[in-house]
């Protein structure tokens, strides 16, 4: 085992896990952050999206040694208040059936704004390709991430 010092949403936690241990694993298990969902574990889905210095992430398989000294923005971390433009989207156009997959759908749709404040419908559909939903909301999906590029 190894120690790791780790700044997740602005604060720095410390560690004792193996090194492979995947961030998900740290984030759920050692830390209680458990916004950040494990679906596939073979980073095919996109339920374990986070933010690694403002890129979309997937962390089931990104091992803790190689998280280093960036820093970690995960659900819980995107907004205190849950007033982020994309999660008032999301609200507004009322996305989410089970919602189990929606964690890193707004992680992934945040980070693409933060880049591109102002994607065509294209570029929407394309970044967002990388996230599944089992309940096939993907037209409100891209509705909501439209219209929090146009409110942000």
């Amino acid at each position: 085992m190894a120690n790791y010092s780790l700044k997740i949403n602005g604060e720095t936690f410390n560690v004792d896990v193996e090194e492979d241990t995947p961030l998900l694993w740290v984030l759920r298990d050692h830390l209680g952050l458990v916004g950040t969902k494990y679906s596939c574990g073979i980073a095919q889905c996109g339920a374990c999206t986070v933010h690694l210095n403002g890129e979309a992430t997937f962390s089931c398989t990104l091992p803790v040694s190689s998280v280093g000294s960036d820093e970690v923005t995960t659900i819980e971390g995107l907004s205190k208040e849950g007033d982020h433009p994309v999660q008032k989207a999301w609200n507004e156009v009322d996305v989410a059936q089970c919602g189990y997959c929606q964690a890193g759908q707004i992680m992934n749709a945040a980070a693409l704004l933060k880049k591109n404040p102002s994607p065509s419908m294209q570029e929407i559909e394309d970044t967002m390709n990388k996230n599944l939903c089992r309940c096939g909301t993907y037209h409100k999906i891209r509705e909501a991430v439209a219209l929090a590029a146009k409110n942000k």
